[in-house]
């Protein structure tokens, strides 16, 4: 399948899915409330149908197009199929920023809660950014990540346990645990301009991982600017992660996940994969989070939950499949 045709399938797979996310749900509407729905949007059930259930999609599109647009870049740059945002710790340090400005009392602040996000994943980022300048090695930079994670993770943990106030705790829970339940129009505008910029960013290292698939040598023998492909590469995969986690705290897997379900048709090219994977990713999390709308359970299951309980067979899978190539 042309990357084009892939391109085109995977929208209208998006439309499907965003028009059954929207129309379906835990109320069901009968003939009269749709047409009022539909005629007056002030109205009980157009409220629910345009500022409940719609921004809720759009806030679960845009989080999984950013996880999908930067698993596919960090998957490219380090030449590793497992890599994926939570490795480098991205999404770990975005999430201690969230709870650490939750604790302070910031969430009271509009808009403090996203920006720590967005600080604490740009804060990753610089991290990585110093690392990999000194380091050219795709594994120390994930064993680096992988060590900025773990104590990221710790850190967060220890604010949970010292925090004074179990409503500020409850709320800390729920970041980590991943939701786009109760968003708004506020939080899609929140999200939007980061994950524009991130796939502009990618687009520009999208030359440099199709060279640098063929080795690191042999890039950079052809000319191959490797600390700029790292900077874009990067900056695009921090900025995105971090957006995703602004609005909807931690949700893993989806980055992982989503550049597998679309690599086979753009025949491994990782310069190739970056737009599908976004789509790739958006479908997944659009799904999943009206799958756990509508799992019949006392409490909604949380999106993160929700993927984590997908993806982590998906993850043994990959990895099992890795190893028989590896025996081979």
């Amino acid at each position: 399948m042309r990357p084009s045709r892939l391109t085109v399938g995977l929208a209208l797979l998006i439309l499907a899915a965003v028009v059954g996310a929207v129309l379906l749900g835990e109320s069901v509407f009968d003939s009269r409330q749709w047409a009022q729905a539909f005629a007056d949007p002030a109205s009980g059930p157009g409220e629910v149908l345009w500022q409940v259930r719609a921004p809720r999609v759009a806030t679960a599109l845009m989080v999984g197009a950013a996880l999908g647009l930067a698993g596919a870049v960090m998957q490219g740059l380090l030449r590793n199929p497992l890599a994926d945002p939570g490795v480098l710790g991205v999404s770990a340090v975005a999430a201690l920023g969230a709870a650490s400005a939750i604790v302070l009392g910031a969430a009271a602040v509009p808009g403090a809660v996203e920006v720590s996000a967005l600080l604490g994943a740009g804060l990753a980022g610089a991290l990585l950014i110093l690392f990999s300048a000194r380091v050219r090695s795709p594994e120390a930079l994930i064993l680096f990540g992988v060590a900025v994670s773990s104590f990221a993770g710790a850190a967060t943990a220890l604010i949970f346990n010292l925090s004074p106030s179990p409503i500020a705790s409850a709320e800390v829970m729920g970041w980590l645990l991943g939701s786009v339940q109760n968003r708004s129009w506020i939080d899609v505008a929140w999200v939007t301009p980061p994950v524009l910029i991130s796939a502009v960013l990618a687009a520009f290292a999208a030359p440099g991982l199709r060279m640098l698939s063929l080795g690191e040598e042999t890039a950079r023998t052809s000319g191959l600017p490797m600390a700029r492909l790292r900077l874009l590469a990067l900056l695009a995969a921090a900025l995105a992660t971090g957006a995703a986690v602004a609005v909807a705290g931690v949700i893993g897997f989806v980055g992982l996940a989503a550049p597998h379900l679309v690599r086979s048709a753009v025949r491994g090219d990782p310069g190739r994969l970056l737009a599908p994977s976004a789509l790739a990713g958006g479908l997944m999390l659009v799904i999943a989070d009206l799958l756990a709308r509508l799992t019949p359970t006392d409490q909604e299951l949380k999106l993160g939950v929700f993927t984590a309980l997908v993806g982590a067979p998906l993850f043994a899978l990959i990895a099992w499949r890795a190893a028989r190539e590896w025996r081979l």
